[in-house]
This record gives C-alpha cells, sequence and structure tokens, in this order.
C-alpha cells in the first residue's frame, strides 16, 4: 500500500559524467569533436564499402556491418550527454531512457556476434584460404550479419519488456551519463532480482560464447601464421589480427568488468569509465584501428578522392 500510494516517476534526471561547472565547455568539446569524427569514419566507411565493389567480400561487408553497429550505439548515447554539457534541464522521459538502453542493447549484442563472425572469416581465411570462397561466400556472410543483427535486437527486446514491469518512485535522479540499466534497477522500487539475474545469465552466455569463438579461431591463425615461411605474409596477418584483437580485448574487457562482474562492489566513477570505453570511446576508434592500417581501404578511399 506504500508503494502504490507513491507517485510513480516518469521522467529521469542524468547527473552526466561530472556536476563541476568549469568542465562542462571543455567536456562538451571534447565528446562533440569525438561523436562527429566517430559518425564521419563509421558512416564513411559504410559508404565506401557500398561504392567500391572490389570490397564486397565478406571481411569488408563484416567490417561495414561492424561500423553500422558502433555509429548505432554510439548515437543511442552521446547526442543526449553533449546536450546535457550545455543545459540545465538534465531530464529525460521514462519512454526516451527505454528506447535509449534498446538500441545500446542491441548494438552491443550485434557487435559481439559480428566480432565472432570476424574472428571465424580470418580463420578461414587464413587457415583454408583455398577453400575460403567455397566456405564463406558473400551469402553466408549476408546471413551470418543478419542473425547477429536479428539476435541482438531480441536479446535488447527481452530487457527492456522486463524493464517495462518494474515501477520507479523512489528516486528520479541516475548518476549516470545515460539510461543504464543496473543504474535504473538501483533506483526500482520493486523488486529487480530477476532482471538482475537475468542480465547476469544472458551476458555471461554471449560473451562466453562469442568470446570463445573468437579465441578459438585466433588460436589457429596464430599457430598458420607461425608456420608461414613468407615473412611478409607473415607480417600482413599479424598486422589484420592484431587489429582485430586490439579492438576485441577493449570491447570484451569493459563489457565484463560491468555486466558479468556487476557485483563485485566497483565504485561510481569506475563503472563510468567502462561505461565511456564501450560506448564512445570504441566505437570511436574502431574505424581507425580497421581501416587505416588496411591497404585495400586506404586504396579504395584514394581512389574516390581522386574521382
Amino acid at each position: 500500500m506504500e508503494v502504490e500510494n507513491q507517485t510513480l516517476v516518469t521522467e529521469f534526471v542524468l547527473t552526466g559524467l561530472t556536476e563541476r561547472p568549469e568542465l562542462q565547455v571543455p567536456l562538451f568539446l571534447v565528446f562533440l569533436a569525438m561523436y562527429f569524427i566517430t559518425m564521419v569514419g563509421n558512416l564513411g566507411l559504410i559508404a565506401l564499402i557500398w561504392k567500391d565493389h572490389h570490397l564486397h567480400t565478406p571481411m569488408y561487408l563484416f567490417l561495414g556491418s561492424l561500423a553500422l553497429a558502433d555509429a548505432f550505439a554510439s548515437s543511442s548515447v552521446t547526442p543526449k550527454m553533449i546536450i546535457n554539457f550545455l543545459s540545465k534541464d538534465h531530464k529525460i522521459f521514462l519512454i526516451e531512457c527505454f528506447i535509449q538502453f534498446y538500441f545500446f542493447g542491441s548494438s552491443a549484442t550485434t557487435e559481439c556476434f559480428l566480432l565472432s563472425a570476424m574472428a571465424y572469416d580470418r580463420y578461414v581465411a587464413i587457415c583454408n584460404p583455398l577453400l575460403y570462397p567455397v566456405v564463406m561466400s558473400n551469402s553466408l556472410c549476408v546471413q551470418f550479419i543478419s542473425v547477429s543483427y536479428i539476435v541482438g535486437f531480441l536479446h535488447s527486446a527481452i530487457h527492456v519488456g522486463l524493464l517495462i514491469r518494474l515501477s520507479f518512485c523512489r528516486s528520479n535522479i541516475i548518476h549516470y551519463f545515460y539510461c543504464e540499466i543496473l543504474q535504473l534497477f538501483k533506483i526500482s522500487c520493486s523488486d529487480p532480482t530477476v532482471n538482475v539475474l537475468l542480465i547476469l545469465i544472458f551476458s555471461t552466455l554471449i560473451q562466453i560464447f562469442t568470446f570463445m569463438t573468437i579465441i578459438i579461431s585466433y588460436s589457429y591463425v596464430l599457430f598458420a601464421i607461425l608456420k608461414t615461411k613468407s615473412g611478409r605474409g607473415r607480417g600482413k596477418a599479424f598486422s589484420t589480427c592484431s587489429a582485430h584483437m586490439l579492438s576485441v580485448s577493449l570491447f570484451y574487457g569493459t563489457l565484463f568488468l560491468m555486466y558479468v562482474c556487476s557485483g563485485s562492489g566497483s565504485d561510481e566513477n569506475q563503472d563510468k569509465t567502462y561505461s565511456l570505453l564501450y560506448t564512445i570511446v570504441i566505437p570511436f576508434l574502431n574505424p581507425f584501428i580497421y581501416s587505416l592500417r588496411n591497404k585495400e581501404v586506404i586504396a579504395a578511399l584514394r581512389s574516390k578522392m581522386k574521382k
């Protein structure tokens, strides 16, 4: 009866990264620049792959799909955060909050499966180069991409569906820079035990399955590279795979610490740092990690610029 008599919250207040007024404008400029570069880099990469028929191969189709997921992830969080740096009103409606988490959750899950598919693609390309055109066709690649996005949307929909059943009446202040689901559980006046349990189960299963696929694939790739007698071929393979592993390590490391180790007692600032890495920094870095080290992408970009 006490809960029923309380006013249910229909909008929240995001406190942001910091409440220090002297840092608002500098942070606004930094993250505005990062968001602009993120969108130009990822959408530009998608456009380049779309326009250049030489890049219509599984490796680059996966790369374009990853760029799309990064663009979605960044756009679900960064614009609202940037606006709040200069705004006195940090409010966000309940439905807007759920939508924000839905698109971020979908993008993050999709990226997990895309990274594992990319690792399998590199395994086939390096360990079975003669069978690669047969095993990894464009049609199979499109199926992998489609399944990754479908699973991402469904996984996020499950958590948002369970989130809707919760009521919020204790507080409307979220001490975060976006509607992160664990933060919503903290201010819920309903019991979120089921939600937390399913977050832990799904996050653990998805991350273990996709991460083990990546580790096994790259283990075979590493052994194949070490057996290669050609120094040039070995260097090219190492360059490609090391770039992939750098992105994978950053992405999975922060997600694991945030969602699988969520009960370890990490402080609020530490959680914000993890969230910044996988929501803003990684989508910002991925176009550089995957593209600037790729000679074919650079050659295609130069060709388009000349035209």
